[in-house]
């Protein structure tokens, strides 16, 4: 287990490098949170004022109606989440391949990949109703074999985002694509993410421990302006620092992308780190 750590924190720290060269990659992950939000907003807000959710509350059960709100909702968010991954994985590519991408760059070649991230949005959109049904259905023993296939698929398409920003194919092409790479490559073991999510999953423990402690002593320095400054920037901190895990994540998808076509070392991934990062057990 220590070992395991130790390479995921080496490829951490090599993604950090890239991501070092280019902060304005933290622009991805910022735009695609505001753009969520925002069509939560649109969508969430007209359906309670239409009191569209009450038959969750008496037993009733989502009209056919619902379910395709839900549906189209699930659709919106997909894409703008992978609109935007697209945009930060193609400036990585840029900037693995030896260039200086801009923030520009990224978005125009997510925006050449309009058609095909929406074909991506309605697979995973319909992947995720059929998980929720089943959850919503099934019980406990249920609820954990959905949640492996949930788990399932999420490893599976790791890789579908570089597959369609690097390739002119299709949605299912790049799901089928994605899972032959990681199982050709690594097997079904994606230590190296997880190793990420461990990591900063530590900071955000850190951060929020650390975090409390000073709005407590700040509460108690009788001063609501310097208790709310504190406060502020604790929030600050955990956002910068959410910011940061989805862009290494998809910078370190990128880079995996790039090992498993065999497209050779980069400045800052080597060939035998992502090999043992990925062995299978």
């Amino acid at each position: 287990m220590a070992n395991r750590f130790s390479r995921s924190w080496a490829l951490f720290k090599a993604s950090a490098g890239v991501l070092s060269q280019d902060k304005e990659l933290l622009m991805f992950p910022l735009l695609s949170a505001v753009c969520t939000v925002i069509v939560a907003a649109a969508f969430l807000l007209p359906m309670f004022g239409m009191g569209a959710l009450d038959g969750l509350h008496d037993g009733k059960g989502m009209q056919a109606g619902v379910y395709v709100l839900a549906f189209l909702f699930y659709l919106a968010q997909y894409f703008v989440i992978f609109f935007f991954n697209s945009a930060l994985v193609g400036a990585a590519m840029i900037r693995l391949d030896g260039g200086d991408p801009t923030l520009g760059d990224g978005l125009r070649i997510a925006a050449g990949k309009i058609v095909p991230i929406l074909g991506y949005a309605a697979i995973a959109a319909t992947v995720g109703m059929l998980l929720r049904a089943a959850q919503e259905r099934a019980g406990f023993l249920g609820r954990v074999v959905t949640g492996f296939l949930g788990l399932a698929w999420t490893v599976a398409t790791f890789l579908v985002v570089p597959v369609l920003v690097s390739n002119n194919i299709g949605p299912l092409d790049a799901v089928k694509e994605s899972a032959e790479l990681l199982k050709k490559t690594w097997g079904e073991n994606l230590i190296g993410q997880g190793g990420v999510g461990i990591a900063f999953g530590l900071i955000f423990g850190a951060l929020i421990f650390v975090g409390v402690l000073l709005i407590i002593a700040a509460a108690m320095t009788g001063s609501a302006m310097f208790a709310g400054t504190v406060a502020a920037l604790f929030v600050l901190a955990l956002v910068l620092t959410g910011l940061a895990h989805s862009a290494l994540s998809g910078i370190y998808s990128a880079a995996l992308y790039r090992y498993a076509r065999g497209e050779g070392d980069s400045e800052w991934f080597d060939r035998q780190a992502m090999e043992q990062a990925f062995t299978a057990r």
